[in-house]
């Protein structure tokens, strides 16, 4: 027993020495960077004048060459190791659900729904694979993330504010136009400044493939309307906006070009010339976000239940999504309240070209079927 003791007061005292080195290291990195900050200024001081003094000579004899926009693309695109195609992200703009409720930081006392003035979602495309929620990393790389000290103290900051995060806020924030983020625009944003809809990961109610899968294969190439919405509330208030019942003018286009596809199908299967109407394709894709465990295990316990009340040409486009849903992704898509619906309309590209949330006016709903026709004609067109 007394040397089972000892051993792990042996270890105890190696923990705390380890610690004390690491705190005493990085207390220390900041007064070293400053003192050698403090010797190097002298000797730039000193070499100040003889540096002007070249650069003045060197100028009258060797004058560069103006640099152009043509010549600075040309040079970037010869110079070894460089791709067109790698082009940074475009900056996101400052945060158009500024004053808007959220289930964290300060309670909102009052709060009045605006119409969106500029496009929302993320400013590059997506990928299969992103945001799937999967730790990915070995072995090596779990353990190298372990003694990091600044990872420790990022995921810090990270535990801190989901416990500082009130459980009935959402609730709470239903007051505000029940929930109502943002107003939707009367008509589509334009193609070339429309943001991305992130790739999200979850399984679907096919029975033959329980696998999960991406959502971005299942956007490309198409016009979709996405509801996204957690619970029974916000399923209702999604479908408000693309109901049959609710928005018979959706419906109906829908049906239409249904129709139009089968007709082009069943043309194509004859051997006669299709054209290119069977591209133009409009379906509806429902997102159900669930990142509690108990909701998610009953969710597919009553999978059958879902079955029922869906189509099965849908089953593939149902997704149940358990982890994967980011701070930056909830505040690029307006996701601000997990009890509340929302929709979005996203082209062949996957950009978000219109976008809706809570209980839909009528003047939304029609801005929706305009919308949507609207991004067909492009679709015919192109």
């Amino acid at each position: 027993m007394s040397f089972a003791r000892s051993s792990r007061s042996l270890v105890c005292l190696g923990c705390q020495w380890r610690t004390f080195m690491s705190s005493t290291r990085l207390l220390a990195e900041p007064a070293r960077k400053s003192a050698a900050g403090a010797a190097a200024a002298p000797a730039a001081t000193r070499t100040a004048g003889n540096i002007t003094t070249e650069r003045s000579a060197s100028a009258t004899t060797d004058k560069p060459p103006k640099t152009t926009p043509d010549s600075a693309a040309a040079a970037a695109a010869a110079a070894p190791g460089t791709s067109s195609l790698q082009r940074p992200p475009r900056p996101i703009a400052p945060a158009t659900f500024e004053d808007a409720p959220r289930s964290y930081g300060k309670r909102v006392e009052t709060f009045e729904p605006k119409p969106l003035p500029r496009p929302i979602g993320l400013p590059y495309p997506p990928v299969p694979g992103e945001n799937t929620g999967i730790d990915n990393r070995s072995l090596k790389e779990r353990r190298d993330d372990f003694v990091d000290y600044d990872k420790h103290l990022q995921r810090r900051q990270e535990l801190k504010s989901k416990m500082a995060r009130p459980y009935f806020r959402d609730w709470g924030n239903l007051q505000f136009s029940k929930g109502k983020t943002f107003i939707a625009p009367p008509r589509p944003f334009r193609a070339d400044v429309s943001l991305f809809f992130p790739n999200l990961y979850g399984e679907t109610l096919l029975k033959t493939d329980r696998r999960p899968r991406d959502t971005t294969p299942c956007l490309e190439g198409k016009v979709s309307v996405v509801s996204v919405y957690s619970g029974v509330w916000g399923e209702t208030q999604a479908r408000s906006f693309t109901g049959a019942k609710e928005n018979p003018a959706l419906a109906k286009i829908l049906l239409a070009e249904n129709s139009s596809n089968k007709s082009n199908a069943a043309a194509a299967a004859g051997g006669s010339d299709s054209g290119s109407g069977g591209s133009n394709t409009l379906q509806l894709v429902n997102i159900n976000i669930e990142e509690d465990t108990l909701k998610y295990w009953l969710i597919r316990l009553f999978m059958s239940g879902l079955r029922s009340r869906i189509p099965q040409a849908d089953w593939d486009k149902y997704f149940v999504v358990r982890r994967g849903i980011t701070d930056e992704i909830r505040e690029s898509l307006g996701l601000l309240n997990s009890k509340v619906g929302y929709v979005y309309l996203v082209d062949r590209e996957c950009r978000i070209r219109w976008a809706g949330s809570a209980d839909a006016e009528e003047h939304e709903r029609e801005g929706l079927a305009r919308s949507v026709q609207r991004l067909l004609e492009e679709a015919g067109k192109a």
